[in-house]
């Protein structure tokens, strides 16, 4: 790595290019600052991956200089990943008394909690960690205490925004202290790394308020019980869906444990403390159809969820009933259409209405449209812009809209950049490669290890086990035996596995007497001929496995 020690340097792990698994490190004077570690959610052309997590290995080799980890806030492309990935540190963590208490629960659960340093920050207030000093600024989000962070170096001050948005009726929280950003400003600030979520998005993210307003709006127009679901670290959005199911004399049960989690660390700061009693899960039937609103977990189709299960009729104490609706008070996370569709078709089978934000104002942003960037810019005044938490469409939508703004420099990173500011200049001076991972039976794994690209090509092409009893000389003791799962439809079973024995006869057979001494080559071919033969009949290469079996006689 070709950089000196005394270099302002900037590195995104994660959150470039794409949307979620947020990490990034700061470098100056031999000194590092994490800001967040988060993770991203698996789809289906992940099989049996929930969690993805970033690649921390460069992160890994500098934490003996790491002096801290500093969380903007507490959802979970921001910080998830700490419960796997914090061991691989074991560095201090700061954040804001909402943000620590929500991962005290989380560790807690991971029973790894009295094992981590914790540390609260307050807003504008200076901390030192080496050769960096960092303050935070309250921001406005749909969550409690977001924070953008200030990095002070004598080298030039860097303004990493995190996740914010202008809102002047946040319904749960403060505003975004514009006045301490136009201070920032006025102090001069070489860069701003910011938040691209909705770059593409014209005009201003509407208040927390209007999604307030449209829920108790559809819950009043509605007829039986109503189910919300939302991200359940959406503490704004609990409050709005409590407000406007008590403004329809409604009662609300709250199903999940990820939302029960969210609300009492949320009480714990400050929040949420007039709420009124909610309804257990055992009870809803008590409750009168029409007095019944029920938050639950699974706004993303997650199969394990709250949501799924009652979509599925399988959870153990919430049924829904025809003329019943369901609201989607969330957005849907590129890649996770098919899964959300496929909730919302069990439902509309079972004629239980649902309502989404296209049918209804019933949920708004927590990031800042393009008026609301230009705004920042302007209070800002960077000399070098670079876009993050974004897809490339959205990096370069945000790149575009800074040129308009006058901004000197723009560089849209990747995920594995080396950023060196130099002369009042950002340039990509290396590049790490990275990886994804994720968490199984304990362990991290990578994304491309043999185990999931097995699981992922047996998702795709199926799979094919061949078995052979050989004499000790390697000559057929009986006919091959083959089976198949996922390779071809049951009426061409029996021609195909009788095709392939057949097939893996022919060449033992034929194979030279080093071969046939050898288990490995033995299988090797196998394999091999397997695949080619599967791909020339189906056009698919099934995962393929070979057992010799050596008879002792």
């Amino acid at each position: 790595m070709n950089f000196s020690k005394d270099e302002l340097i900037y590195v995104p792990l994660g959150g470039s290019g794409e949307i979620g698994m947020n990490v990034n490190l700061y470098h100056y004077k031999s000194d590092w600052l994490m800001i967040d570690l988060g993770i991203t959610f698996g789809d289906e052309a992940i099989p049996g991956v929930d969690v993805i997590l970033p690649d921390i290995k460069f992160a890994e080799k500098h934490k003996e200089n790491i002096k801290a980890i500093i969380l903007t806030h507490a959802h979970e492309d921001h910080f998830g990943a700490i419960p796997f990935l914090w061991d691989k540190l074991r560095v201090p963590i700061y954040g804001t008394s909402f943000t620590l208490n929500l991962l005290r629960r989380k560790l807690s659960d991971a029973n790894i909690l009295d094992c981590m340093e914790l540390n609260e920050i307050k807003y504008n207030t200076d901390y030192s960690f080496g050769a960096f000093t960092i303050e935070f600024v309250a921001l406005a989000h749909s969550i409690p205490d977001p924070s953008a962070v200030i990095l002070k170096t004598d080298n030039g001050n860097i303004l990493h925004t995190g996740d914010w948005k202008l809102d002047e009726s946040p319904m749960l929280g403060g505003k975004t202290d514009v006045n301490r950003l136009k201070e920032i400003g006025d102090e001069g600030v070489l860069a701003l790394i910011g938040d691209s979520t909705n770059a593409l998005v014209n005009g201003r993210t509407p208040s927390e308020a209007v999604a307030c307003e449209g829920l108790t709006k559809v819950i009043r127009d509605a007829q039986y019980t109503i189910a919300v679901t939302c991200f359940a670290s959406n503490v704004a959005r609990i409050a709005s869906i409590v407000f406007a199911a008590k403004a329809n004399d409604r009662h609300v049960c709250v199903v999940g444990r990820a939302l029960h989690r969210a609300i009492s660390a949320a009480r714990d700061t400050g929040y949420l403390t007039d709420l009124p009693e909610f309804i257990s899960e055992q009870d809803v039937g008590l409750i009168p159809r029409k007095n019944l609103v029920i938050i639950c977990t699974g706004s993303q189709g997650e199969t394990r969820a709250a949501l799924a299960k009652i979509a599925n009729g399988t959870h153990e104490n919430i049924t829904l009933k025809i003329g019943d609706t369901v609201i989607f008070s969330s957005r849907q996370i590129p890649g996770n259409e098919n899964a959300i569709a496929k909730v919302q078709n069990l439902f509309l089978r079972r004629k239980i209405k649902i309502v989404t934000d296209e049918d209804a104002p019933v949920h708004v942003s927590g990031h800042p449209a393009r008026d609301e960037l230009v705004d920042l810019y302007n209070i800002i005044k960077p000399k070098i812009a670079i876009p993050v938490h974004g897809t490339v469409r959205h990096l370069e939508a945000h790149a575009k809209l800074a040129n308009s703004c006058q901004i000197a420099q723009i560089l849209i990173p990747e995920n594995g950049n080396v950023i060196s500011f130099q002369n009042r200049e950002a340039k990509v001076i290396d590049n790490i490669q990275v990886s994804q991972f994720t968490h199984v039976s304990g362990n991290v794994v990578d994304l491309q290890s043999d185990m999931l690209r097995s699981r992922r090509q047996m998702l795709w092409n199926g799979s094919v086990s061949v078995s052979v009893l050989l004499d000790q000389m390697g000559t057929l003791m009986q006919a091959p035996t083959v089976t198949q799962d996922g390779v071809c439809i049951m009426e061409e079973e029996g021609d195909y596995l009788a095709s392939i024995s057949m097939m893996v006869d022919n060449k033992l057979e034929k194979a030279n007497i080093n071969v046939l001494e050898d288990d490995s080559a033995i299988e090797a071919m196998i394999i091999g001929k397997v695949k080619s033969a599967t791909k020339s009949r189906f056009r698919i290469r099934p995962k393929v496995h070979a057992h010799v079996i050596r008879f002792a006689g």
